[in-house]
């Protein structure tokens, strides 16, 4: 039979705090500490670079700053590429790894065949599907822009 009984224990937290943790403790508090100052210089640094920098009537002088205003301002995309270099790396990925079923024999063979076939078509799907959203965005970018000229 199990005795639940309530017994009353005087806890020092100070040396459950000194016993190795402290260090651990104080770790802790200091990165709590710079995560709030962290967050704050980033919220005054991004206020100060839109409204300085990019929402800024004049155009920057030099070539780099022209580049980064058009990058900060999100007129230069680089979803694009890198999707089509993820799409490459898939593809080769799927291809590889169906290989793998030839090791298992019998119904791997099956497997190898599905996957080696099936494997890229499915990625191609994924991102042609992908890129159906980007060229909307582009289309309604185009018709927004044609319409300001008016």
């Amino acid at each position: 039979m199990l005795n639940f009984a309530y017994t009353s224990s005087y806890y020092d937290y100070e040396d459950i705090l000194s016993s190795g943790s402290s260090s651990a403790a104080s770790s802790m508090a200091g990165a709590t500490i710079w995560m709030i100052i962290a967050a704050i210089l980033a919220i005054v640094g991004g206020i100060l670079v839109y409204f300085l920098f990019v929402r800024s009537k004049t155009e920057p002088k030099g070539k780099f700053a022209k580049w980064l205003k058009d990058f900060l301002a999100f007129k230069v995309m680089w979803i694009e590429p890198i999707l089509k270099v993820v799409y490459y790396i898939a593809t080769i990925y799927v291809i590889l790894f169906s290989f793998t079923f030839l090791a298992l024999g019998g119904v791997g063979v099956l497997s190898f065949f599905l996957c080696l076939i099936l494997g890229p078509i499915c990625v191609r799907l994924a991102y042609e599907m992908t890129m159906m959203f980007i060229m909307i965005w582009r289309n309604t970018r185009d018709i927004a822009e044609s319409t300001k000229k008016k």
